[in-house]
């Protein structure tokens, strides 16, 4: 076996088909954020406005969460030190979970080093807790859902994607007494869309199952206190088990659960994805604890993040250009072809410095590679109209299809 040569063929057929990913090198200036450098391989650096990013309300940078940082760093030092078992529970992360209880108006709040980690520790430990528990997963789940479900290892039913009815069917025909879980998301980042939480949520109460959403596109974002969408729909108290994370809106790192105190208990006390992983740094945890406290209070940056989301969504609808459109914060633009898609983030960055990483498979399904631009409350009008004239350029230039997508 020549493995060199194995490696080889892999990495060749991402190339051939255009979806081979690169790590562009860039620089964030604390209080210029969008704006950053890229550093080149040949040495040189060239200014770049980032859209392509996650920290959605400039959270990263903000004064509160960096106050905090820098008081617990002095106080504590860099790591934990250890599991949360062994040495790796502070002050710091007690104040956090206690933080994200409230925010979620549940009993308890369970963190973990990612959202990915939180999915896939909480997902595969539920057979444990409930013997014979048949999943329904939706089929355009987060990936870290899906791997948490099949390591599950019992039954599992994938329904369509919001296809509330398709879930009925699957539901009818499975044993009234089997426990059962409904998983879910509030906002699926790829095409920006909202799952129907109320309509899944009455399935779950006449069928008896447990509810599990993954609120981390909404977090911070979405909900009188940035609790997400369903505290915006007034629905959090008939969700089981909240997903979220403290990567995006809220600007640091981390990941969580938040639900009854008997369930954290138990998922604290079964799951080797918690129990053998070394706790977040306290410098994390006291960013994160400001950040939710902040947001909490303030929701100017939200109303700022949505105005800007539609301002850009109106913009490019304007140019003709093929986005989708579902009212969320998120903006996809279809390009439906691999090379095409690196192509335009190419030139975008190169010529425009306007960085945007392109979205192919298996992300989303072939066909429908895209850029997605993630805009926020620090993208202003000069970054916008920048943004704009790029893409109008470009579509030009690469000869692509004006025909607008239904939203």
């Amino acid at each position: 076996m020549d493995y060199s040569a194995k490696l080889d063929d892999a990495l060749s057929r991402l190339h051939s088909e255009g979806r081979y990913r690169t790590f562009i090198d860039i620089e964030r200036k604390n209080g210029q954020f969008p704006h950053a450098v890229w550093r080149k391989e040949d040495g040189s650096e060239q200014p770049i406005t980032v859209w392509c990013g996650n920290d959605y309300l400039g959270m990263g940078q903000h004064p509160v969460v960096l106050e905090a940082m820098h008081e617990a760093l002095d106080a504590t030092g860099a790591g934990s030190g250890g599991t949360r078992n062994i040495s790796g529970t502070t002050v710091y992360h007690n104040r956090l979970e206690a933080e994200l209880a409230d925010l979620h108006d549940k009993d308890s709040a369970l963190l973990f080093t990612s959202a990915y980690n939180a999915n896939d520790a909480t997902l595969s430990t539920l057979h444990q807790l409930f013997p014979g528990l048949i999943i329904y997963s939706d089929e355009l789940n987060h990936a870290s859902m899906i791997e948490g479900i099949r390591r599950h290892g019992g039954q599992k039913r994938i329904f369509r994607h919001n296809d509330v009815a398709h879930l009925r069917e699957l539901l009818e025909a499975d044993d009234p007494a089997a426990p059962k879980l409904l998983a879910f998301e509030s906002i699926y980042s790829m095409d920006g869309d909202f799952g129907p939480i109320a309509e899944i949520c009455d399935l779950a109460d006449e069928f008896n199952a447990m509810t599990y959403l993954d609120e981390v596109h909404a977090v911070g974002m979405y909900g009188p206190r940035g609790a997400g969408v369903a505290e915006r729909d007034g629905l959090v108290d008939r969700i089981t088990i909240i997903n979220g994370t403290l990567a995006k809106a809220f600007g640091v790192q981390g990941g969580y659960i938040a639900a009854s105190a008997k369930m954290c208990d138990a998922i604290r006390s079964y799951a080797p994805g918690f129990i053998f992983t070394s706790s977040m740094p306290p410098a994390v945890a006291a960013g994160a604890a400001a950040s939710i406290a902040h947001l909490k209070q303030d929701s100017t940056l939200r109303e700022q993040h949505q105005m800007q989301a539609k301002i850009l969504k109106m913009r490019l609808k304007g140019l003709g250009l093929p986005i989708i459109d579902h009212g969320t914060h998120i903006v996809p633009v279809i390009v439906g072809n691999p090379v095409h898609t690196k192509k335009l983030s190419d030139m975008l960055l190169e010529d425009h410095g306007i960085y945007v990483q392109p979205i192919n498979f298996p992300t989303v399904p072939r066909g429908t590679e895209r850029l997605r631009f993630t805009p926020s409350p620090v993208h202003g009008p000069k970054e916008i109209d920048a943004l704009v004239r790029a893409m109008d350029e470009l579509w030009s230039h690469c000869a692509l299809n004006r025909a607008e997508l239904a939203g």
